[in-house]
């Protein structure tokens, strides 16, 4: 087993419309208003920007994501990523009653030394922390969409 290797995948039922979802992920510039443990997103171009994030854990990460699909019918946003990350990460959102689904996945090679120093005995850890961050960010989703229904 590649210790450094991780698959994550995370479900967000939302009060919305797919579109207007689709329409808010595909900003990732205004992800840090809304997702605490987006610290920050720097826009390089149209399809890539760079990211720093950081969850309960004392640690920054900061990569590269380039656009590798933006498909709005299909509810597909696919991006690479590079830095102390290396893989890729995929929004779908569909249609569910009440609103849509938000689908994550996630599947990346972490090169950050500190972490791959700590793969072993920190694996726990940093999946709990990605679980956190990810909570998170569905609540932060979810009360901007509440936001935006009481304008």
């Amino acid at each position: 087993m590649d210790w450094t290797h991780y698959r994550f995948v995370s479900r967000w039922p939302l009060p919305a419309p797919a579109p207007v979802v689709y329409a808010l992920l595909e900003r990732p510039e205004d992800y840090p208003r809304w997702w605490p443990q987006v610290r920050e997103v720097t826009r390089l171009d149209d399809t890539s920007g760079v990211f720093r994030i950081r969850s309960l854990l004392p640690y920054d990460m900061t990569f590269t994501a380039r656009e590798t699909r933006r498909d709005p019918v299909a509810g597909v946003l696919e991006t690479a990523l590079t830095g102390d990350m290396e893989g890729w990460a995929r929004w779908t959102v569909t249609p569910a009653a009440g609103g849509c689904l938000a689908r994550y996945d996630q599947e990346v090679d972490v090169t950050k030394p500190l972490l791959r120093r700590f793969a072993v005995p920190g694996r726990p850890l940093f999946r709990a922390n990605h679980r956190l961050m990810m909570r998170a960010g569905r609540r932060g989703l979810h009360e901007l969409l509440g936001a935006l229904d009481a304008v």
